[in-house]
């Protein structure tokens, strides 16, 4: 987005360049991610940084008001409650289009905000990746307040391991080696030393949660939570001892409840300019005129799941259960980055940290995703080039 880089960028891009930012990449853990890596990072100057950093800000003071667990109590899903919740979500995750205001100037929409994690890891690993396969200037970086990759990597083995044990801390997931994200949990082990684990694999007796390694029988303390629950339903031929609803000597990183509770059922609660009008569709006494300017959305979902992009009035009608949908104002993305074909859309996501003791979450780093299709995701983009994950390259001052 800033022109001068992107046009120097692009001149000297060449598809070997780009397979060897594919190999480097799969070099590092021997592994090469299922998912599409794009070409190229994305330049952001810093007036799209100055709206970034204020959107989220005003996002952030709605979650972190003294009222939002009360506002946000009827998200939890009935006999899903996990026990001994945090008083805060430990991640928070804020996903904007990148659109043309009124007055031509690029502006971010938010899409959707998340009190889960994401790929944490893999984000800082790919955009060294970038930065050694091509010719990335030194004043733009993706990580934020200051850091550099090691303090980066330490602040997350600080939240996530804590004062445990390395050894009783794992990632726990649904076969995560079977995961379109199991690149972030192989490079999770490799950085800060924590095992992926199966949900299926882990063994209860009375409060005592353990898992085995190498034949030993480890307690386990800690659990970063990756599982998702709308995955964890569907999977009712996994045989398993561990139960989210029971009460276990565990404590949660990135506790479940905070999956729903910051979700899709938090944008109605939202009033900023960076946020497009959203609404419960059961608390609509009217539709909106302009219905087609709309999407429906179920707020239990997962990747864009059970979207309606272009509703009408009998789309409505077919809904059976309101309380379980919102209306969201669309959000045109504009076509900012220039390609050597057609120019690409793109959506950043902001990652952030809350840690222990802090009033307020921290923004650390981020992920694009560059698209040609009508929505971001793989079954919107097949077979286009320059789309896919990538990494937001912001100008440092």
């Amino acid at each position: 987005m800033n022109p001068s880089i992107r046009s120097a960028f692009n001149a000297a891009f060449t598809a070997e360049k780009y397979q060897e930012l594919l190999t480097w990449v799969e070099r590092q853990y021997n592994y090469r991610p299922p998912f599409r890596v794009a070409e190229s990072p994305v330049f952001i100057p810093n007036s799209l940084k100055r709206q970034l950093l204020e959107a989220c800000e005003q996002i952030t003071d709605v979650i972190v008001a003294p009222d939002f667990k009360e506002r946000s109590q009827g998200a939890l899903l009935t006999a899903q409650e996990v026990p001994n919740e945090t008083p805060h979500t430990t991640f928070l995750q804020m996903d904007f289009g990148i659109c043309k205001g009124t007055d031509g100037a690029y502006t971010p929409q938010l899409i959707e905000v998340q009190g889960f994690p994401s790929l944490y890891f893999f984000q800082d690993l790919v955009a060294r990746g970038y930065r050694e396969v091509y010719d990335i200037p030194d004043t733009y970086t993706h990580l934020f307040g200051g850091m550099q990759s090691e303090e980066y990597i330490e602040m997350l083995r600080r939240v996530i391991i804590g004062d445990c044990d390395t050894e009783q801390v794992i990632l726990l997931e649904v076969e995560p080696e079977k995961q379109v994200t199991s690149i972030d949990f192989i490079a999770c082990k490799h950085m800060i030393g924590i095992e992926p684990v199966c949900i299926s694999e882990l063994k209860v007796e009375g409060r005592k949660v353990f898992y085995f390694k190498e034949g030993r029988k480890i307690q386990v303390r800690r659990i970063f939570n990756r599982v998702i629950f709308d995955e964890l339903i569907r999977r009712d031929d996994l045989e398993r001892e561990f139960y989210f609803t029971h009460d276990y000597d565990v404590e949660y990183v990135g506790h479940p409840n905070w999956f729903f509770r910051i979700s899709k059922h938090t944008l109605p609660l939202l009033d900023s300019p960076y946020v497009p009008k959203s609404y419960f569709l059961n608390e609509l006494a009217e539709l909106p005129q302009d219905l087609h300017n709309y999407v429906l959305k179920p707020l239990y979902s997962f990747a864009g799941t059970g979207v309606i992009i272009n509703i009408n009035q009998h789309d409505v009608d077919m809904i059976k259960d309101p309380e379980n949908y919102i209306l969201q104002r669309k959000v045109e993305y504009a076509p900012v980055i220039e390609t050597p074909s057609e120019p690409s859309k793109c959506e950043i996501r902001m990652l952030m940290l809350w840690e222990d003791g802090q009033p307020r979450p921290k923004i650390v780093n981020n992920l694009a995703r560059l698209s040609k299709g009508l929505m971001v995701g793989v079954r919107y983009n097949k077979d286009k080039d320059w789309v896919g994950g990538s990494v937001g390259l912001f100008e440092r001052g």
